[in-house]
């Protein structure tokens, strides 16, 4: 019976411990909004998600320099974490603030024009533009982390361009969202336990290999 070579559970383990390292991060860093889902309904509390919505994008962009710093070699998953939170958390908090306020304003909107007249020309409108805020915010979130000196206006013109032009990366980032939403709601601690970091991590290979073109000039 062959054996199976040591770099296998080498691997493996890299593997499992990236996932649960950034899971444990995550969670602390969002604990406010998954207290706040736990415990309220969502539809009443939906202002104070929202709020508690903008600090967790500061653990996004630190989750994926966790990635990138891993994938460049780095073995350490928590220290790295915080050690990406501390220098990326006011730029990603900026962007995180942007994005969120795009996305409340415009769902908002389209909750309140439903019922009206206009509702049917102006809610479609209002859905694409919040799904273009989180589809930019995504690759903006992962441009941090790979050109920090890059100004938030830049990224944000630069993310815009990259998730519309390569929508394949932007849809499968929207997929694996939303399988990530159904586990959580099916089974919040195994969503918020052990899926979030994998989730996270197609998010961040779909939406670093769309910003290739992007970054190339950067890294020459």
């Amino acid at each position: 019976m062959k054996r199976i070579p040591h770099s296998v559970y080498s691997t493996l383990f890299g593997v499992v411990h990236l996932a649960l390292g950034v899971n444990i991060a995550l969670a602390i860093v969002a604990l406010p909004l998954i207290v706040l889902l736990v415990t309220t309904d969502p539809s009443l509390s939906w202002p104070l998600l929202a709020l508690a919505a903008v600090p967790t994008g500061m653990g996004i962009a630190a989750a994926f320099g966790t990635f990138r710093a891993h994938a460049d070699g780095e073995q350490s998953v928590i220290r790295t974490f915080f050690r990406q939170l501390g220098s990326l958390w006011r730029r990603s908090l900026v962007l995180s603030a942007i994005v969120v306020a795009i996305a409340v304003v415009a769902a908002v909107d389209v909750f309140v024009l439903v019922p009206t007249g206009v509702g049917a020309i102006f809610a479609p409108l209002l859905v694409v533009i919040a799904l273009l805020a989180v589809g930019a915010g995504i690759v903006g979130m992962v441009a941090l982390t790979e050109d920090p000196r890059a100004r938030i206006a830049d990224v944000l013109r630069i993310s815009l361009i990259i998730c519309v032009r390569r929508w394949p990366f932007t849809l499968v980032s929207f997929a694996a969202i939303a399988v990530q939403a159904a586990v959580i709601v099916q089974a919040p601690a195994l969503g918020i336990g052990l899926t979030s970091a994998a989730c996270l991590y197609v998010v961040w290979a779909g939406a670093r290999y769309a910003l290739r073109p992007a970054l190339r000039p950067v890294s020459s």
